[in-house]
């Protein structure tokens, strides 16, 4: 890695993120409901409750990371599910619709080192039992509804042990996001001595026993459990008995199962030697919300009860939490609103892949997603400068690679290659093959001195794509001749690409290819080669004939340090002679330059610019002014060449409704 890129970064600065948590905020301050203890106020810190991190006590002694660093599969039978979860090398399962598991009740025994996530919010487990033998590690379940083990008449689960998830003596294990409902003996047991667990955004629902932790007369296990909805169930919610420390907070009961049992009807139960905090949750219809036995210590602060009764006990001193982790608090009165909003399967949450983190280079990340993926990947790469080459090929789509930098020149991926060694194509830092592919807050750069030496083959791509509905958001790329080159895989096949709120720099042809693009909102930078007459030419298009959208350029802005009336707006590109090759290319409501030609575009190897479709619309600036070898857009017409028109197709791609 080198450090040289300062000279050509233009940097933006960081957005501030406005999450779903205000809405929770919001929502409290219409329940008018008042705790029985003082209020805890609330961190105003920002949290992403979609997090694919652990967090509290899974999250200690060197983490639980789950499948990361393995390659990605997915399984939409119960075979495979048994095949990927008891492997001994990593996984990560995502789980693709219902997998009913045979024979009822039967177990799918997950191994060390796993991550299995619902895709979508419509993964399920049906009759059957996620279960982690003694020694497990490591270990993610997300995103998951697992239901229906019941059997008819034995609602004390004593015939049968068809829990949910079962787990005995395992470290570092995150459940997060999932619904358990309708199993035959527990929805979730953690059991002898399993340590260093978090227990996150789950629903817990039509069950009797609900949630038990313990089974053991040693004093070990570490747990958090955090916005969870125990709704419809009667007992152990939890029950922990003999834990070092649990941590419960924001948590949601409701809905409890009312059958006048004095006893075994209760919340949270503090068993054995277990030192239990309680913060900021939410008891509504429950009998003996919190309750500990002589042995143990309970502290409570900040709880909401309404409609309870029974024993709401507190002693001891417990432990202080934030001696172990950070956390965030969300307000007690929020947590009936965001707890059913947020606990569960969600839609939005998928795969990422860290880069470096659990992968050493962003192409190690890209061979992890299997080929003809079908669901989103993110691939998350840290701020740093990666100087090797990247390539995407078509068998996988559905990749989404993100820096996550506060600025895109924080994550550079850089090479120095020129079409001297290994053709134009081979120059390419970057290469995006595969269809649906997005790249946000990222700087891509090929950064081959053309000035310090003498070849032929000059070019050097940033950037080359052929894949279809690609973009680009926040997003540099940096070079000089054909910096960023938008392709497709055959002259009359049609690949669309979007780039918005992008910069583009480079002299020669430096954005060209025959893809429909679309440049929105964003700077081009033309760099002065040393002429005082051409410096250049922007866009080298080679549309196909077939196709009325190749290239438009709209409420953008380009700059240049090259002398006045020095460089083109463009030339058409006929690769090898290529009669069907037409350029069309549409520059407006843009910004341009001094350094702009009043006559911008030029011939291309015999062929004529006036041959091409050139037009202009409503620019702006000192390089815009009007002469008889500029053609313009009419109102009619300018209505015809907008991003909508260029980016539809036949399937209706919008990428740009969003914004």
């Amino acid at each position: 890695m080198t450090q040289h890129l300062d000279s050509k970064r233009l940097q933006r600065p960081g957005y501030g993120m406005v999450l779903a948590a205000v809405l929770g905020l919001v929502a409290a301050l219409s329940l008018g409901v008042i705790g029985q203890a003082g209020a805890v106020t609330a961190e105003k810190a920002p949290v992403d409750r979609w997090s694919d991190r652990a967090h509290g006590f899974a999250s200690l002694a060197g983490g639980t990371t789950g499948g990361a660093g393995g390659k990605v599969v997915t399984v939409t039978d119960q075979a495979s599910l048994a095949a990927y979860a008891a492997a001994e090398e990593p996984y990560v399962i995502r789980v693709s619709g219902t997998i009913a598991v045979e024979p009822f009740g039967s177990d799918i025994v997950v191994g060390s080192n796993k991550t299995i996530i619902g895709v979508g919010d419509t993964g399920e487990i049906v009759h059957g039992e996620l279960h982690l033998n003694p020694g497990t590690h490591n270990v993610i379940i997300r995103n998951l509804t697992i239901r229906d083990s019941y059997v008819e008449g034995d609602w004390d689960g004593k015939t049968t042990d068809f829990d949910a998830i079962q787990m005995d003596t395992v470290d570092h294990v995150w459940i997060d996001h999932n619904r358990f409902t309708h199993m035959g003996d527990g929805l979730l047991d953690i059991r002898k001595d399993s340590r260093y667990i978090t227990v996150s955004y789950n629903q817990f629902t039509n069950h009797n026993k609900a949630f038990g932790i313990g089974w053991t007369t040693n004093v070990l296990t570490e747990m958090t459990i955090d916005h969870n909805w125990f709704r419809g169930t009667k007992q152990r919610n939890p029950s922990a008995d003999n834990l070092a420390y649990a941590h419960l907070y924001n948590n949601y009961l409701s809905s409890q199962v009312a059958d006048g049992d004095p006893v075994w009807t209760y919340g949270n139960w503090a068993r054995g030697k277990t030192k239990m905090v309680i913060e900021n949750s939410y008891y509504d219809g429950v009998q003996h919300p919190y309750q500990a036995d002589a042995t143990a210590e309970l502290v409570q602060r900040g709880s909401i009860l309404k409609h309870t009764s029974g024993r709401t006990d507190a002693w001891g001193t417990a432990f202080d939490p934030r001696s172990f982790y950070a956390y965030r608090l969300d307000p007690a009165a929020a947590v009936p609103s965001l707890v059913s909003r947020f606990s569960g399967p969600q839609q939005r949450i998928g795969v990422t892949l860290h880069v470096p983190g659990d992968y050493p280079t962003v192409q190690t990340a890209v061979d992890a997603v299997p080929d003809r993926n079908a669901e989103r990947v993110t691939i998350a790469v840290a701020p740093g400068i990666y100087r090797a080459k990247v390539y995407i090929p078509a068998t996988k789509p559905r990749i989404v690679l993100q820096g996550t930098g506060q600025d895109r020149s924080d994550t550079v991926i850089v090479y120095d290659t020129p079409a001297e060694y290994g053709g134009s194509t081979g120059s390419a830092t970057v290469r995006i093959a595969a269809n649906d592919v997005t790249a946000r807050h990222l700087t891509f750069s090929n950064d081959f001195d053309e000035a310090a030496v003498e070849l032929k083959g000059e070019q050097a791509l940033a950037m080359k794509t052929t894949g279809d509905r690609i973009v680009f958001e926040d997003t540099a790329f940096l070079g000089n001749q054909d910096t960023l080159m938008t392709d497709s895989p055959k002259l009359d096949v049609i690949s669309r690409v979007y780039l918005r709120d992008s910069y583009i720099e480079g002299d020669v042809d430096f954005i060209y290819g025959r893809a429909t693009t679309v440049i929105e909102r964003s700077v081009i930078r033309a760099l002065s080669r040393g002429s005082e007459s051409n410096n250049g030419y922007i866009t080298a298009a080679s549309t196909w004939t077939g196709n009325p959208y190749g290239f438009l350029i709209t409420r953008s802005k380009v700059v240049s340090d090259a002398p006045d009336q020095s460089f083109h707006l463009g030339r058409p590109w006929h690769p090898g002679g290529e009669p069907a090759a037409v350029a069309q290319v549409v520059i407006r409501d843009t910004e341009l330059p001094a350094a702009v030609k009043t006559s911008p575009w030029t011939d291309m190897s015999g062929f004529s610019w006036k041959d091409a479709r050139f037009a202009e619309y409503r620019n702006s600036g000192p390089g815009a002014a009007p002469s008889a070898d500029r053609p313009q857009l009419g109102a009619a017409d300018a209505r015809t060449y907008t991003v909508a028109n260029y980016l539809k197709g036949t399937d209706g791609w919008a990428p740009h409704a969003r914004h």
